[in-house]
């Protein structure tokens, strides 16, 4: 198993108030490339950080080759999971443990690709090269994820192409669907490709 999102939680709360609470539950069972779409605020980030293993779940655990990404040493974290997040500042959070209680990653190379909003160049072929790299890392046993806001049409076209599955998240509840057939389908998804499309 590549990747086991397991009763997924984290909670931000405001004084007593729960202000934002995401959930999830899904797995990644062989290589392959999901696109992950959502409004903005949604909760996709926070997915993507959780996943690596740079922010704390409220609940549940992410297991990253049968490994608790949180029980990992945290500077070994990226050769089980990464997160290239479009500003290059990707937040950083408070430490639980030192890394010498925890324990060493079990690869020594990525497992799992996750892409914040790549910009994609129109320029000089830009658009291949990054499909051509996703389908790279899935030849080569990884899972990738394209977390993208679709601003333009071609935008839908590229995930539609390169995409096996797809991830919609709004207001921090996530549905996973088998194709792009199956997310249109989806009354929230449509609606909010429909603002896209």
């Amino acid at each position: 198993m590549l990747l086991s999102v397991q009763n997924l939680v984290k909670e931000y709360r405001h004084r007593w108030n729960v202000s934002f609470r995401l959930e999830a539950d899904f797995e990644i069972a062989r290589p392959e490339i999901v696109g992950v779409l959502g409004p903005n605020g949604s909760g996709k980030t926070t997915l993507f950080e959780l996943i690596t293993g740079s922010n704390l779940p409220t609940a549940g655990r992410v297991l990253c080759m049968g490994q608790d990404i949180h029980a990992v040493k945290a500077r070994e974290r990226d050769r089980l999971a990464i997160h290239y997040h479009q500003s290059y500042q990707v937040r950083r959070f408070r430490r639980t443990r030192p890394d010498f209680l925890l324990e060493p990653s079990v690869s020594s190379y990525p497992m799992v690709h996750l892409f914040d909003e790549p910009q994609f160049n129109t320029q000089d072929g830009y658009i291949g090269f990054m499909l051509d790299f996703f389908r790279r890392l899935r030849a080569d046993g990884r899972a990738v994820f394209v977390c993208l806001h679709p601003t333009e049409s071609y935008h839908l076209e590229i995930l539609r192409e390169v995409c096996e599955r797809f991830i919609f998240v709004e207001r921090g509840r996530i549905s996973v669907h088998q194709d792009f057939a199956a997310l249109a389908a989806d009354a929230s998804a449509a609606a909010y490709l429909g603002q896209t499309a």
